[in-house]
């Protein structure tokens, strides 16, 4: 016996545009909470996350507050291109402390359809507000404790968020 299926994937940019509102409002509840950047400046990261979310080049957003170099809070979204089955939720969720030295790290992790080409033609149209530069940043959070967070998802397009925390 024989047998196949076929599986397709729907969205569209008002869909990427629905998620990335919410992820946009939690980096500006992040940034209003801790004080580390301005709402002005949180804007500026999601513009360029959700430029390179419906250009198919984001795979995940890091985001991290430090104090001293020492993890205290941090958020990963993780973009689904597959989200049908998740449900969405609020943003919200994300009051963070006001630290004695606040850093705020978001760090972006790219598809392999982000080639050095396609990299190129970002720079040179200047459609990104942020100057990216390459990291070698640990990213895996040991010594916070993760918790699931929130899925934002319209169509099959979604981002699924981990919260982590001491």
């Amino acid at each position: 016996m024989v047998s196949t299926s076929t599986a397709t994937t729907t969205y569209s940019i008002a869909d990427i545009e629905i998620v990335m509102r919410r992820v946009t409002s939690d980096l500006i509840m992040i940034a209003s909470s801790t004080g580390a950047i301005t709402e002005s400046k949180a804007r500026e990261y999601a513009h360029d996350i959700e430029l390179l979310g419906a250009k198919g080049y984001l795979q995940s957003v890091d985001v991290t507050l430090l104090n001293g170099g020492k993890e205290i809070k941090a958020i990963r979204f993780d973009v689904n291109l597959s989200a049908e089955s998740l449900t969405m939720s609020r943003p919200g969720g994300v009051l963070w402390p006001r630290v004695e030295t606040p850093y705020l790290r978001i760090v972006l992790t790219y598809t392999s359809q982000y080639t050095p080409e396609a990299e190129e033609d970002m720079s040179k149209s200047k459609k990104l507000k942020i100057p990216w530069t390459p990291t070698n940043a640990d990213l895996s959070h040991t010594t916070l404790k993760m918790s699931p967070g929130r899925d934002y998802v319209s169509n099959s397009y979604g981002v699924q968020r981990k919260d982590f925390s001491i």
